[in-house]
């Protein structure tokens, strides 16, 4: 009988695209197949041909692009001197996630469906194309389409005899188990709560500790929006960027929450403990230290502050011991119970520490084995890099608007990264922060005679930032910025730097405060009423134009 396996790989920007590909490794545990669940860039290539069975659960980004853990395998896939029969092993279906509002609905997993044809490749199912804006959510498509899935797979690999799918209502075992170490074993010698040092240039599985130079609030303390100038020592970093790059930021919890949570499911923040993979072959997550305290654990790795999913109720409601919230969880883990579960976590923006709050029954009773099944490691954050190498050698600038916001629970929402970065005081010592750089989507002109029209309202202007100091420290005139805000005396970010360079004559400047008189005035006036200027740059100066929000 034909081994019975399954590859399910995944291309995932924020989570979901795991999430859903979790699921299918879960439910194909059920089945008794062997499966492994992969981001595709971790997957070797080369070992796809000798795959009987890949499922691929992709999101699709931006304007149509494929999520940064999918590049390298999407360029592979798409070299001209692939032959064209070299995957006519391979049984496979593709799940598609993405949102209709955009105009490349799905575009990643309809082109990655058509290429696997054109190499041979057997579909099981036509492309699955989940979207966000359905009232269910993408689960308006996945689940009759995994219920389909599964009829097919088993049609060609049936159960063993003498073995029946494992009922939903039997846990599957954790991904990994927690070995608590003794209380008085020796502790390493380096710091836990230091991230690597660099080595070649850093990177999300490396990334460098850059020393917070500076953090300066840029908006007036009456202003209803924090917003902060943020310096970073990157000397000896090997870090190199040009205007218009990106820096990934890895946050962590603020300590109260981490306090609360520990609380909550009775956890001892100091104990130490190792990682043992449940099945043999399963990598251990490359961020964490071994050993481990779990205070670090729940620090820096897992994402107490994001919005739980469907498949944390699920497994959540697996725990319960109490009649009442095991209802409750195995209602928001239903397809049914979708709706009711959108109104209790998505629209208010309610955190996993919130909800674990409201089920304390089955909150304490959590095993701590599947910590890292139940919440999903905390992901980097992406800031525009707002400073030039050239001004600033050694140095980087971000500019962060600190989110806060207010939904109809009584605690205001807080977003992770900017709250952390905000509460960071270099003077209280050595404070870092890990992060490395990558390639951002702005390029701008090699050629210095091409003049450059930037459009950069809010914090939409830290890019232009980089870009205006890149450009006139080369020498570079032709610079011509909109910049919006609220109010002159507010929110005008950079104003000195901005006027310093207008009076030398190495920037032209349109500003546009909405809020400094009855009309309300914004940066496309401003262009409408600069019209001739605008097209006579791109006209005969053949301009490039760049928006940032």
């Amino acid at each position: 009988m034909a081994e019975r396996r399954l590859l399910v790989l995944f291309g995932s920007q924020t989570g979901t695209a795991q999430d859903t590909a979790e699921r299918i490794g879960r439910e194909a545990k059920r089945r008794h197949l062997r499966c492994r669940v992969e981001a595709l860039d971790s997957c070797d290539m080369a070992n796809l041909i000798h795959e009987p069975l890949v499922v691929f659960v992709c999101a699709t980004t931006g304007q149509g692009d494929p999520p940064d853990n999918m590049k390298m395998f999407w360029r592979f896939l798409f070299r001209k001197n692939l032959p064209g029969g070299s995957l006519c092993q391979l049984d496979y279906a593709v799940l598609g996630l993405g949102d209709s509002s955009y105009p490349k609905f799905n575009f990643v997993a309809k082109k990655l469906h058509k290429r696997l044809l054109q190499l041979g490749g057997s579909p099981l199912l036509p492309v699955a194309l989940g979207d966000d804006q359905h009232d269910l959510g993408p689960d308006a498509v996945v689940d009759p389409w995994l219920v389909a899935l599964w009829d097919k797979i088993l049609a060609l690999y049936p159960l063993p005899p003498g073995l029946e799918i494992i009922s939903p209502d039997v846990r599957l075992p954790p991904k990994y188990t927690l070995r608590y170490l003794p209380e008085d074993s020796p502790h390493p010698g380096s710091d836990l709560l230091q991230p690597p040092a660099a080595r070649a240039a850093p990177c999300e599985l490396h990334p460098f500790a850059a020393r917070v130079l500076s953090n300066q609030r840029v908006t007036a303390e009456s202003h209803f929006q924090d917003v902060r100038l943020i310096e970073f020592d990157i000397a000896g970093s090997g870090i190199t960027f040009s205007a218009g790059d990106v820096v990934m930021i890895q946050p962590q919890n603020c300590p109260e929450d981490v306090q609360q949570f520990c609380q909550l499911l009775c956890l001892e923040p100091h104990r130490r403990f190792v990682l043992e993979p449940t099945e043999p072959g399963t990598a251990l997550p490359p961020l964490l230290p071994q050993p481990c305290t779990i205070r670090h654990l729940v620090t820096h790795y897992l994402d107490i502050s994001c919005v739980p999913r469907r498949s944390f109720f699920e497994l959540l409601a697996s725990f319960s011991t109490n009649e009442l919230e095991r209802e409750k969880l195995q209602e928001f883990s239903s397809a049914q119970g979708q709706e009711e579960l959108y109104s209790y976590c998505n629209r208010p923006r309610r955190t996993t520490l919130e909800a674990l709050w409201d089920f304390p029954h089955t909150t304490c009773a959590i095993p701590a084995d599947y910590l890292l099944d139940l919440i999903p490691r905390i992901r980097p954050r992406a800031f525009s890099i707002a400073s030039s190498v050239l001004a600033h050698p050694e140095r980087m600038q971000i500019l962060v608007a600190v989110v806060r916001y207010r939904t109809r629970l009584s605690k205001p929402r807080r977003g992770l990264c900017s709250t952390w970065l905000a509460s960071l005081n270099p003077e209280q010592g050595d404070v870092r922060v890990p992060l490395w750089v990558k390639k951002g989507g702005m390029k701008f002109p090699a050629d210095p005679a091409t003049p450059v029209i930037m459009i950069g309202p809010g914090t939409g202007v830290a890019p232009f930032r980089a870009a205006i100091q890149e450009r006139v420290a080369l020498g570079r005139r032709g610079n011509c910025l909109f910049f919006g805000c609220r109010y002159k005396s507010k929110d005008f970010y950079c104003q000195m730097e901005w006027e310093e360079l207008v009076t030398k004559g190495l920037l032209t400047l349109f500003t546009a405060f909405s809020r400094d008189q009855e009309e309300k005035v914004y940066v496309q006036h401003r262009i409408r009423e600069n019209g001739r200027l605008v097209w006579e740059l791109l006209s005969s100066g053949n301009a490039h134009v760049y928006l940032a929000g």
